[in-house]
């Protein structure tokens, strides 16, 4: 088929795919690969790259070879392709998926010239059965898709993409086109030196996609804030991305259970439900995908109209290119991603025991993530930057930090301080040891290194861990601080930081980090954690006056009846019956019963009087037979089983082991550990604890107890013993 004059190649676009005009740099693209020229595509999510390999491959003599990565994307191309064609040989994939038979067909299009696009994943690329084939077949050109894989620097790197340009050299050289969605400058000067394309014409569309609003939250009672944003968008497609495949099946089981049509998809599923289950999202019989990264790339629905990351990606690369999925039609398109510093940490792990190179790269990319993450800027404009593009409006107007921006202070004796503690402990010592340095927290191991007697231990007292923990972050971003790759996470001075503290200047750092603390929901018993939004503050005052008038009738401290949490929490909820009150962060069956009925009789009057609408469509129900770790504890607790035998036996650190059982005890479930207290902790001691909660304290703080009781005499596992002893035996 010849190309024809200027005014056919638009009514080509017409004939063959329904449009009267081309976006953007698509006709430019297409006249250089029409012209037998390397090409090289950065456009991003939903600005048409595929069809400026798919016009040419119609247009051009020979078949186009396109080099893709899944199989599903694949089909998905295939089938589109057939559906602007009457031939349905147009085009074909050549993968493992396919049987004798079916790769026999293929070749036989091919041959015969009816087949114009031929997908191949680069693993069916190199099969030398594949090679001898396509030795003898005309080829148009080359289209190597999702290109960024080639890279070690771009978010989905796969090796056998760095062997492509190789084996088009045994096949026999074409013109190349090369096409991703997202590539910073130097992923794409990888991505051309790999494939020797260093001299071609390069495209480079905005990366500015105006009509997504961009919005980190704190990862904190995350799932209700999920059923809370799908309801209120009831009715709309959205994808939810998660890291690991048992989070995306938990949490899709999670939806189903509370209304929502919701699917998961992740590479570990057969291929026959993944496929069923992505076909019932196009197709709108379901309005929600929960996925891990595999899903989504090249999936051309258009009005996916939000992607929340339950869990933040890992790289910025791969975060521009998962939210690009939303609002591919220029409609509204909502990008929320939970972060919690906690997870960071996780990605970190995985990556110990990797070659160091690949180590040195994934920490890069994380700190980018992380700077994106906590940042005050304009997040259009960090990610614009990112990629090698500035953005010079002062306020996009579209993103949480200009709608909401966030409070700064001056921070340069704050990250003075942390310096001198990181040279101090002869950097040898990840973040949570110099924070508790400087809050003067005498933990085990602050004991036994005599860290208590630096100069700087307790300096930083009255601000807490996670205030010292936000500086550290924010120093690790500002390049004054860095991890060790080899001995992964102990921090250390950079040469820019030692500069610092030889001269320091002022800084601004960012108040409003609570991202460390944010609490991953403990999914499987469906128990939400500190509630969401903002309490009613007037009838949270209520609240603390009849649980200190409770305490005192009951002659408790006020916090064995409700903590501080569990009442904000109610004033968020307006729970008004017993059964909506164990909904409430931190209450169980028993206190509900206990402690309730008052509670919710000043909640209903304070209801009706104010005409207040409850939120109750976000009582989060849970996943039923879920909740086995609780069970588990409690059943060995029951059979006097020992709490490192317990931790053990659920990969569980102590400190963790213990922040489950006061979650159980809390919420109103007695538990009796005195066969492990009164064996662990001397007698005398133990009555003094129980005596310090029952007659002194004020509140639950174990920092509190620690103060009067002495740092010297107690630790901190003693006190949390006793603690849970006292609140079980008399507040349950």
């Amino acid at each position: 088929m010849s190309v024809g004059s200027d005014i056919s190649l638009t009514e080509h676009l017409k004939n063959h795919f329904g449009f009267s005009q081309f976006k953007g740099n698509q006709e430019v693209i297409i006249r250089n690969v029409l012209a037998g020229n390397d090409t090289f595509v950065l456009m991003p999510t939903g600005g048409g790259k595929s069809l400026c390999y798919q016009l040419p491959a119609l247009l051009l003599k020979g078949t186009a070879i396109i080099i893709s990565p899944l199989i599903a994307l694949m089909k998905n191309q295939v089938d589109a392709m057939r559906g602007f064609s009457a031939e349905d040989g147009v085009a074909h994939f050549l993968n493992s998926s396919l049987n004798k038979t079916q790769i026999a067909k293929v070749k036989q299009d091919v041959v015969s010239g009816k087949t114009k696009l031929l997908y191949v994943a680069p693993e069916s690329l190199t099969k030398e059965e594949n090679v001898l084939f396509l030795k003898g077949v005309p080829i148009s050109f080359y289209a190597i898709d999702e290109a960024h894989c080639i890279s070690e620097w771009g978010h989905d790197f796969r090796p056998e993409y760095r062997r492509i340009r190789p084996i088009i050299n045994e096949i026999g050289t074409a013109p190349l086109i090369a096409l991703t969605a997202t590539a910073t400058p130097k992923v794409q000067h990888d991505i051309q030196k790999n494939l020797g394309m260093l001299d071609a014409s390069v495209f480079k569309s905005s990366f500015n996609r105006a009509n997504l609003y961009y919005e980190i939250r704190p990862k904190v009672n995350s799932i209700r804030e999920i059923i809370r944003f799908i309801k209120n968008n009831s009715g709309k497609s959205g994808i939810i991305y998660c890291l690991s495949r048992k989070k995306v099946e938990e949490l899709a089981e999670m939806l189903k259970v509370n209304g929502i049509k919701a699917l998961p998809y992740h590479a570990g599923m057969d291929s026959s439900t993944r496929s069923d289950n992505q076909d019932k999202f196009l197709m709108e019989g379901v309005d929600v995908i929960v996925a891990t990264i595999a899903f989504g790339m090249g999936i051309d629905k258009p009005d996916v109209r939000y992607v929340i990351h339950y869990d933040i990606p890992k790289s910025l690369e791969g975060y521009y290119q998962e939210t690009g999925r939303a609002g591919r039609d220029g409609g509204e398109g909502q990008c929320i991603t939970f972060y919690s510093y906690k997870d960071i940490q996780k990605l970190e792990k995985f990556m110990q025991g990797k070659p160091v190179a690949e180590q040195e790269i994934g920490k890069q990319l994380l700190l980018e993530t992380v700077s994106y993450a906590e940042s005050s800027v304009c997040r259009r404009k960090m990610l614009l930057h990112y990629f090698g593009e500035e953005y010079l409006e002062e306020n996009c107007g579209c993103c949480d930090n200009c709608n909401h921006p966030k409070q700064q202070f001056e921070g340069k004796d704050h990250l003075q301080m942390v310096i001198e503690t990181v040279l101090a402990v002869k950097e040898k010592f990840k973040a949570d040891h110099v924070a508790n340095i400087l809050c003067g927290n005498l933990t085990t191991t602050i004991k036994s290194y005599k860290h208590n007697k630096l100069e700087t231990f307790g300096e930083g007292a009255e601000k807490g861990t996670r205030f010292w923990n936000a500086i550290i972050r924010q120093g690790l971003v500002m390049r004054f601080l860095d991890k060790d790759i080899e001995n992964y996470g102990l921090l250390f001075v950079t040469p820019k930081g030692k500069e610092f503290l030889e001269k320091p200047f002022e800084l601004m750092f960012v108040l409003d980090h609570e991202y460390e603390e944010g609490e991953d929901d403990d999914i499987a018993s469906g128990q939400p954690g500190k509630g969401g939004g903002s309490s009613d503050d007037e009838l949270l005052s209520m609240l603390k006056d009849l649980r200190k008038k409770l305490s005192k009738k009951k002659n408790l401290p006020p916090f064995v009846i409700f903590q501080d949490p569990s009442l904000e929490d109610m004033a968020i909820q307006y729970p008004i019956t017993l059964d909506e009150l164990q909904n409430i962060s931190g209450v169980g069956v028993g206190k509900a019963k206990r402690y309730g009925k008052e509670f919710i009789d000043l909640i209903q009057a304070y209801v009706e009087d104010k005409d207040i609408t409850r939120p109750q469509d976000m009582v989060v129900k849970s996943v039923a037979n879920k909740s086995l770790m609780k069970v588990f504890i409690i059943q060995s607790i029951d059979r006097k089983m020992e709490l490192e035998d317990i931790a053990e036996a659920k990969g569980l650190e102590m400190n963790d082991l213990l922040t489950e059982i006061e979650a159980i005890v809390n919420s109103g479930t007695k538990l009796n550990i005195d066969y492990y207290v009164d064996k662990t902790i001397d007698e005398d001691k133990r009555d003094e604890i129980f005596d310090y909660f029952k007659d002194e304290a004020e509140t639950e703080s174990i920092q509190d107890a620690l103060k009067y009781l002495g740092e010297d005499d107690f630790t901190e596992e003693e006190i949390r013993l006793v603690r849970i002893k006292f609140i079980s035996e008399l507040g349950n």
